[in-house]
């Protein structure tokens, strides 16, 4: 299978109850990811753009469908088997950065290796050298209290890559800066996409960056769409099997 895609999703469904009614938010959508592919997903608030990033990287489930990540389905695995899949193989970068706040920069850079046990010495030294490429070596013993906005970003960035992963999903990750911090921020994913050949999923509103991507994919109706115009669907999705799951 080493000629499968990083990532496939097939048909992927989620609906919420809400009272008596069915609320699709997922109706169908087939994506797939190659390595070093940057895809941006834009649409409407409320279009459900954050729970198919959630999907895509298995902090949810969908009500049916399958997900693929190099040819090894996903679908139906246990939540420590899924756990330790996106501990290895994913990052995750949101719109608000999530640092520990008494905690310097190099240190919630490590601590994702931390929690998975892996060498202090060498986990350091990846930590600073990440923190280094995005700009911020001066910055490694500042508290994220003592960083810019810009700055505390960077540092959710880096500390996305310290487990060295395939696929990168990004949820808003430019959301709360101003212009320049956000292109600054963009411009550094696009060279570790290119430099590290790593994925990129990247859900956002800002319409100059899902242009300046590989690819840009609308999500609209419950369906992705190569633009922004919704097609209507082939089949309608099975009901959910359980409420408010």
């Amino acid at each position: 299978m080493n000629d499968a895609p990083l990532l496939q999703a097939e048909a992927l469904c989620r609906s919420y109850r809400s009272g008596d009614d069915t609320i699709v938010v997922l109706d169908r959508v087939d994506l797939v990811v190659q390595p070093g592919e940057m895809t941006a997903i834009v649409g409407a608030s409320g279009s459900g753009k954050t729970t198919l990033l959630q999907i895509l990287g298995t902090l949810d489930a969908p009500d049916s469908g399958r997900l693929f990540f190099r040819g090894r389905e996903l679908t139906g695995k246990n939540e420590p088997d899924l756990a330790g899949h996106r501990n290895a193989h994913i990052g995750f970068i949101f719109q608000f950065h999530h640092l520990l706040p008494e905690f310097t920069a190099l240190e919630n850079v490590m601590m994702p290796g931390l929690i998975n046990g892996r060498p202090r010495t060498a986990l350091k030294e990846k930590a600073q050298h990440l923190l280094e490429q995005v700009g911020l070596g001066e910055r490694l013993h500042h508290r994220s209290g003592e960083l810019s906005g810009g700055e505390q970003q960077r540092v959710a960035l880096a500390r996305a890559l310290v487990m060295d992963p395939a696929l990168l999903l990004a949820d808003e990750p430019t959301g709360n800066l101003d212009a320049a911090s956000g292109n600054r921020v963009f411009t550094l994913l696009r060279e570790l996409s290119s430099n590290l050949n790593l994925a990129v999923v990247m859900v956002t509103h800002n319409m100059d960056l899902a242009r300046a991507m590989d690819r840009r994919l609308t999500l609209a109706e419950g369906r992705l769409h190569p633009d922004s115009s919704p097609a209507s669907g082939d089949r309608p999705c099975p009901p959910p099997t359980t409420a408010d799951r």
